[in-house]
């Protein structure tokens, strides 16, 4: 992959936010980029909430009970959202590197297998299943939406998540399909440690290693700048 010499990359943690004005944030963000924009790849988590990807099907929704549904603009079926799952939303003009969405996917799944690694646990990502695993169960998941060349939504690792609510869905679309988590790993820790630890083999995988990172507020920009960074 051939991309431009030493890109910059704003990162922002933007610690707990509600799903839906996030994604109505991504969603303005990348329609108001300009060929100039600086990529952002920001981190959170949200409160618990169900998502239904554009062509997701009801009946993989078996019992959400009272947490929230939101349908979204993302590829896949339905998936849970909740405290302690380190959401990455990578915003970045795949025009600008040649990049294609399998190199973000294999990105994104590899930087959370070089994560596990790093202690000791052997994850691996599946040709038919997008997504991470250990010994079957699904330690992370990717869902992703390109709009006008560039990427939003992203990635949903488990890093110490309550997993009951997975349990009243079919996760991703598949019957019977356990999850995961880091700290049911042995290999937990706060969000705010494992997106530093993260940070660094994504950009590795993205062909991002001479990236300037820039530090971004800890608050959704103003999509009012977007083109203007």
């Amino acid at each position: 992959m051939s991309i431009q010499p030493d890109p910059t990359i704003i990162v922002r943690d933007l610690g707990r936010q509600d799903y839906v004005p996030l994604w109505r944030a991504m969603q303005a963000f990348t329609d108001a980029r300009a060929e100039s924009t600086t990529d952002e790849i920001w981190f959170t988590e949200h409160p618990p909430v169900f998502t239904m990807g554009l062509n997701a099907s009801s009946e993989h929704l078996l019992a959400p009970g009272d947490i929230p549904v939101v349908q979204i603009d993302r590829g896949g079926q339905v998936t849970f959202h909740g405290p302690g799952q380190l959401m990455v939303y990578p915003l970045i003009d795949l025009r600008r590197y040649a990049m294609g969405v399998r190199t973000l996917v294999t990105a994104l799944e590899q930087s959370v297998v070089d994560l596990a690694a790093d202690s000791g646990i052997a994850a691996t990502s599946r040709a038919d299943a997008p997504g991470v695993y250990v010994a079957g169960d699904k330690l992370a998941s990717v869902g992703l939406r390109i709009r006008r060349g560039c990427s939003l939504h992203g990635m949903a690792l488990n890093v110490d998540i309550d997993l009951e609510p997975f349990s009243r869905i079919n996760p991703c679309g598949y019957k019977e399909l356990k999850m995961t988590d880091l700290n049911r790993l042995g290999a937990g820790g706060e969000l705010g440690e494992i997106w530093p630890a993260l940070l660094p083999h994504l950009l590795h995988h993205l062909g991002f290693d001479d990236a300037n990172i820039q530090r971004g507020e800890d608050q959704v920009p103003d999509v009012a700048g977007a083109s203007a960074h």
